[in-house]
């Protein structure tokens, strides 16, 4: 036991002594977690795609269609929570494997539950599937450790681009994985979630292998020894000691808004268009488009952030979402061209805010407290995209779609002032 500590213990060295290794490992971390994404992107959309038609199957009635979604977002929302406090304590390895490996448990409750037609464990196994799609969302800090604060944003997005090539072939796979639990004598509909199980393990197993040693246990012990021994060769940039609670709390308002704003006029358009005699394809042609924005320029939002700033582009995100919310309300309810436009505007404004937003939570933190700020921010995420959701619902019902779409474009403006505070004095006290 002791030999394996020393043994890590001079492996480390080798890194922390080394900025050419520091850098190596870097980039090999951003491969390990482009396959895990892959990996994870497809579990989560395909499971997503069937839990709602699963229940109504199941249940005989479509009055809780709505409970997966719940469920699911709850369980994102603990589970973000939990693999925040693991990565911060044993590293993002063990932290990230956890989460997805669990998603693939609760994929195979969810295939159980539909062959014995249990209920109770239909509903248990979406809570525990949603912790995969919490720790898709927490591997975009994953390449952030090592980077320096010009490639945080960069690293960030090819995380994010990584799980749109996983999401897009999810969804496309269903029909594929339902014949193919009609042929081995299982519900259909459970097919997908044989996908899911394989994909979020096969994540979480990636990770387990492959991310050796740990980005950010090897940061921590810079850090560490960047507080003991000044002399050592380290990018202060990189291993900051710093801790920006003013950058934490705009970083957070920043994701949150923008979550909460995108999840309401999204949640609301399919509504709005079906009312207007659009029909299912046209609803799942703009929704594809929607979330085509919202993640295939994440690798150009990347670079801009990185570049530009992180201010200025946290500000256009707030714009951005402002420019969606006034057209999705002054679109007459037939265009498909405007309404299209309104949705990728917004897609794009929630890709802006979330990439910028995770850069300043990564700059206003250090390696004392970052895993366990990230998780703790992401659960206020999960839980501002549920709310977005009930509420949007609610005030479309009493007003119009035109007032929630206005509203939620106002509400976005609320970001510049606090990014104008955040920014206006930096709070920083040593770890």
């Amino acid at each position: 036991m002791s030999h394996n500590k020393h043994q890590s213990k001079s492996n480390l060295l080798l890194y922390i002594n080394s900025p050419e290794k520091q850098r190596a490992l870097y980039r090999r971390t951003l491969i390990i977690v482009v396959l895990s994404q892959i990996f994870g992107g497809a579990g989560l959309a395909a499971g997503i795609t069937v839990g709602a038609l699963l229940a109504q199957d199941m249940l005989g009635t479509d009055s809780f269609t709505g409970v997966p979604t719940a469920l699911f977002t709850l369980g994102s929302a603990g589970a973000a929570l939990l693999v925040g406090r693991l990565s911060q304590r044993y590293g993002r390895r063990l932290g990230l494997a956890a989460g997805f490996l669990a998603g693939g448990i609760g994929a195979i409750g969810v295939v159980v539950s539909a062959i014995t037609s249990n209920i109770l464990l239909l509903f248990v196994s979406l809570l525990i599937y949603g912790s995969g799609g919490a720790t898709n969302l927490q591997a975009r800090y994953a390449g952030t450790d090592l980077a320096s604060p010009k490639q945080r944003a960069t690293a960030i997005s090819i995380a994010m681009v990584s799980t749109t090539f996983g999401a897009v072939a999810g969804p496309n796979l269903v029909d594929f994985m339902g014949e193919f639990a009609t042929r081995i004598g299982i519900p259909a509909l459970s097919g997908p979630f044989i996908l899911a199980a394989a994909t979020y393990i096969l994540a979480g197993l990636v990770l387990l292998v492959l991310r050796r040693p740990d980005p950010l246990i090897v940061a921590k012990a810079i850090a560490d020894e960047k507080r003991n021994n000044k002399n050592i060769l380290i990018d202060s940039h990189t291993h900051s000691l710093t801790f920006n609670k003013r950058g934490i709390v705009a970083a957070a308002i920043l994701m949150v808004l923008t979550q909460l704003v995108m999840v309401a006029i999204m949640t609301m358009t399919p509504v709005h268009m079906g009312e207007h005699g659009h029909g299912l394809r046209e609803v799942g042609m703009i929704i594809g488009f929607h979330v085509g924005a919202m993640y295939l320029p994440s690798l150009l939002t990347g670079v801009l952030v990185d570049r530009i700033g992180r201010l200025y582009m946290a500000i256009a995100a707030g714009i951005t979402l402002l420019a969606a919310g006034l057209l999705a309300a002054i679109a007459p309810g037939e265009s498909m061209t405007l309404l299209t436009l309104a949705l990728i505007l917004l897609g794009i404004g929630w890709n802006f805010g979330l990439i910028s937003g995770t850069a300043i939570l990564v700059d206003s933190t250090n390696t004392a407290n970052r895993a366990k700020t990230q998780g703790t921010v992401d659960v206020m995420v999960a839980l501002s995209g549920a709310t977005g959701g009930v509420l949007s619902g609610v005030v479309a019902a009493n007003t119009s779609y035109a007032t929630l779409s206005i509203a939620g474009g106002i509400l976005s403006l609320f970001l510049i002032p606090v990014l104008i505070w955040s920014s206006s004095k930096r709070v920083k006290v040593t770890a």
